[in-house]
């Protein structure tokens, strides 16, 4: 059985293989059975012209949490669909992704996402996502 250290090693772990990850500065924050934080930085290039976030990074945030919050439970996972509401402008010193499973099952995994952004200590609300994905047989990660 896996303690909740080994949980958040393997998370970690998993994000370090990422090169799209490590370009973003992503960090995996918490990792538990069924949920994840993951965190980014605010980071000039991942903006869009009018300074923030891109949609593209805010897409990938929630996407990549979602995986990580499916990979507690089922291991390798594959997004086969995910959907992103962006609610303002993601302006933040730091992006703060925190998904959670909503079903899991042997073949796909539905989950959710919230995305806030941090600045000058508060957060506040920006996107919100879910992702559908598909369970890689055969193998646990």
């Amino acid at each position: 059985m896996n303690t909740p250290s080994d949980l958040l090693a393997r998370i970690r772990a998993i994000n370090q293989t990422a090169a799209f990850n490590q370009w973003c500065g992503i960090e995996v924050i918490s990792a538990e059975p069924g949920k994840v934080e993951i965190a980014m930085p605010w980071r000039r290039d991942a903006g869009q012209y009018a300074g923030f976030l891109h949609a593209g990074l805010i897409g990938a945030l929630i996407d990549t949490g979602c995986g990580f919050a499916a990979a507690t439970l089922v291991g390798r996972v594959l997004a086969s669909h995910f959907s992103v509401n962006c609610l303002r402008p993601a302006v933040g010193e730091r992006f703060i992704a925190r998904a959670r499973v909503v079903k899991p099952g042997k073949s796909q995994v539905f989950t959710a996402c919230e995305l806030f952004a941090q600045k000058d200590g508060a957060e506040k609300l920006v996107a919100t996502g879910e992702t559908l994905l598909s369970v890689v047989a055969g193998d646990a990660a």
